[in-house]
């Protein structure tokens, strides 16, 4: 199978991808705290005792909008007493309790945390791991999710740009190239938000087992999902940001950057004969949410869209309650939300799930919202399309 589909970007050598730049260890005779691994924060990590150490946990520039405080580190601790590791916030405040990932297995720590949150400490018991605010979620397993997905004939893995840092940027093609109705899913602008990447994860693939069943016309509709978006800021452990210090959801329509430019490039390549009628952008904040366009935005094809998807399922997703919040787009905020829907008039809504909910059960939700979607894009969006704008 093909790794590039028609209208690739190829005619150019991607840029080197540049060494990964680790910030410095620090160790005693007892122990090593080590920031050498890709998701690791930039991080420096202070020596208070042989068993103690802080971590001075800052952003990868000026505080950005919606602080997600992230931390990761690699453990070596010699036999004895535990460690005390103290994070300490230079901006923001400790917004993810800290998982243990050690053995194959992963355990929430407890942890102290100082009454304005700048300050959270923890001990850490003898032997090898990583600890971070969510559970490692990089290229790897990326690359595990594209493998399981090329099992398909009807999906292709695009690379449809590079990173500003030269990391590709890879799509996930489901359908026909010229199925007239695509779907657009986004995934990872911001590196920690890893609830909203697992989600994303298991909707990609039960859209794969719907278009293998005959749920979903591939000469119809066609999907283009990019699961990654900021493959440079998850390699680098930012809280916010791609390589260029700018949040690329605020960098819609601008496409300042080559992250965002690539799928605005992919979309300006698609045959006139296609057109987007959906947009999904996952994330993740502390709750679970989907933010839709406000009512005065909607017309009555995008109000039917919205209650056959959405609106009958507030009550009955087993264990996952959410909300649905309608928010104007904000015309030239920069975001995937308002970008797509006033570009092409559609359906654009941000997928958000809580930092701490279970994650089998974001899963199971994650499923139960891609199988409710074909039936809802069947009986509101495909009898009508929406005119193509250019």
């Amino acid at each position: 199978m093909s790794a590039l589909l028609a209208g690739a970007c190829t005619s150019l050598p991607p840029p080197p991808q540049p060494a990964y730049a680790a910030a410095p260890p620090c160790s005693t005779p007892a122990a090593t705290i080590a920031f050498d691994f890709e998701g690791a924060s930039q991080s420096r990590c202070i020596i208070k005792g042989e068993r103690e150490f802080t971590i001075l946990v800052g952003p990868e520039h000026a505080p950005p909008i919606n602080p997600s405080a992230w931390y990761a580190f690699r453990y070596d601790i010699d036999q004895g007493d535990d460690v005390t590791v103290s994070l300490e916030y230079l901006a923001g405040s400790h917004r993810y309790p800290p998982k243990l990932q050690a053995s194959g297995k992963s355990v929430r720590i407890d942890a102290e945390v100082s009454e304005n949150r700048n300050r959270a400490s923890f001990d850490i018991p003898p032997g090898s791991g990583r600890v971070s605010g969510q559970e490692i979620f990089a290229s790897e397993r990326y690359s595990q999710m594209f493998n399981q997905l090329r099992r398909y004939s009807f999906v292709d893995i695009e690379v449809i740009g590079h990173s500003l840092g030269g990391r590709p940027i890879d799509a996930v093609r489901m359908g026909r190239p010229s199925a007239p109705n695509l779907i657009v899913l986004l995934g990872r602008a911001h590196p920690p938000e890893v609830s909203g990447a697992v989600a994303m994860e298991a909707f990609l693939d039960e859209l794969a087992l719907l278009y293998a069943g005959g749920d979903i016309d591939a000469d119809n509709v066609q999907i283009l999902a990019v699961p990654l978006l900021n493959p440079d800021g998850v390699a680098r452990g930012h809280w916010r940001a791609n390589l260029g210090g700018i949040d690329l959801n605020r960098d819609w329509g601008n496409f300042s950057q080559p992250e965002t430019r690539a799928v605005g490039e992919w979309l300006d390549r698609l045959e006139p004969a296609v057109s987007p009628i959906a947009m999904i952008d996952f994330h993740s904040t502390r709750r679970n949410l989907f933010y839709v366009q406000g009512p005065d935005e909607t017309d009555a094809r995008q109000e039917q869209f919205l209650n056959e998807w959405l609106g009958q399922m507030l009550v009955s997703v087993d264990g996952y309650p959410f909300t649905i919040e309608r928010r104007n787009a904000n015309p030239g905020s920069g975001t995937s939300k308002n970008w797509f829907h006033s570009k092409y008039g559609i359906p654009a809504y941000t997928y958000e799930v809580g930092d701490n909910s279970d994650r089998m059960t974001i899963l199971s939700a994650a499923r139960t919202f891609a199988g409710l979607l074909p039936p809802a894009v069947s009986k509101s969006l495909l009898d009508k399309p929406p005119p193509r704008s250019r």
